[in-house]
């Protein structure tokens, strides 16, 4: 279904059959010139078909369009390859977008299989080859126009300006219409759901780098917050504090889970508390515990950063504990 948001610009939502997040806002904006799309759906057929048939409706051709790409995730930018081969200029900020170009490749997944040994999640048998991720992301490389902070993309009336706002990726990026008071966030923010705040690597506190996002975008005057699930948001500074608020609780709740004896990332993960349909963790698909084990494996390392939590390694497993 699309529909006008406000003028100009569309909401498609484009759906993602078998996937908690169920649907993907794509927003698209349209002048007497030239069309930008915002993210892609999936690499897979339904998202194809249905984002297709929202630019006819639109009486939008791929020749009078550009595409960009917020973050790497492949519900955002699976279809990016597809449409770049079809003559589509695609726009991706530069660490995102070499990023994908890497996930083309099966190097890039392998370190999953290293982390499926650091997070203890061998346990559980699982692999990444039905991972989200690697089952739909672009599967060839995509010639990118690479964009950095305070880039300004004008279409029709909107001038839209580059934001550089890493956390739920390495760099991840949105656009601002400051005129408008206009936010195309992507999953930065996002309302009735929590961004997931993965682990993507040693040599950075993602976490810290996510809230020092969160509170770059706080005082940006915004009428409305596009966000790339759920709802539009009316008030963003009230979801940022409620999405600080969610992930303070989030380190409370670690804190207890290890307060007695030192555990594995997954052992760890599978303690929390998650707003899923499944009772127990036996019951999570691989998927859920890949980005649960994520999540948890952040939330511990920005722990480690601000010295409440320490870790070791034992036979190639990862250990936390509280100091």
């Amino acid at each position: 279904m699309t529909v006008e948001i406000y003028p100009n610009v569309y909401k498609l939502e484009i759906p993602l059959p078998n996937n908690p997040l169920r649907a993907l806002n794509s927003y698209i904006i349209k002048s007497e010139d030239k069309n930008l799309i915002i993210d892609t759906g999936f690499n897979r057929k339904e998202c194809k078909d249905a984002l297709l048939k929202g630019l006819n409706n639109l009486n939008i051709s791929l020749k009078d369009s550009y595409l960009l790409i917020t973050h790497l995730h492949s519900d955002h930018s699976g279809l990016a390859a597809a449409l770049n081969q079809e003559g589509v200029k695609v726009y991706a900020g530069k660490i995102d977008g070499k990023m994908i170009n890497q996930m083309t490749g099966e190097k890039y997944w392998k370190r999953l299989e290293e982390y499926k040994i650091l997070f203890d999640l061998e346990k559980d048998k699982i692999s990444f080859d039905n991972h989200p991720g690697y089952k739909y992301c672009p599967k060839e490389p995509i010639e990118f126009i690479p964009l950095s902070e305070g880039d300004i993309l004008t279409i029709g009336n909107y001038h839209l300006e580059v934001v550089d706002i890493p956390g739920h990726t390495p760099g991840h990026i949105g656009l601002y219409e400051k005129e408008h008071k206009l936010f195309f966030g992507g999953d930065h923010i996002l309302d009735s759901i929590t961004p997931n705040i993965s682990f993507w690597g040693f040599d950075e506190d993602i976490l810290a780098t996510y809230f020092k996002s969160l509170k770059k975008v706080y005082d940006y005057p915004i009428e409305y917050l596009f966000s790339s699930h759920r709802n539009i948001i009316r008030d963003h500074k009230q979801r940022i504090d409620e999405l600080l608020e969610h992930h303070a609780k989030r380190l409370e709740e670690i804190k207890g889970i290890i307060k007695e004896n030192k555990m594995t990332v997954r052992d760890i993960a599978s303690k929390m508390h998650w707003d899923l349909k499944y009772d127990s963790w036996g019951e999570f698909p691989s998927p859920q515990k890949w980005f649960a084990s994520g999540e948890a494996m952040s939330h511990l390392e920005h722990l480690v950063y601000i010295g409440e939590v320490e870790k070791s390694i034992e036979n190639g497993r990862l250990f936390y504990k509280l100091m």
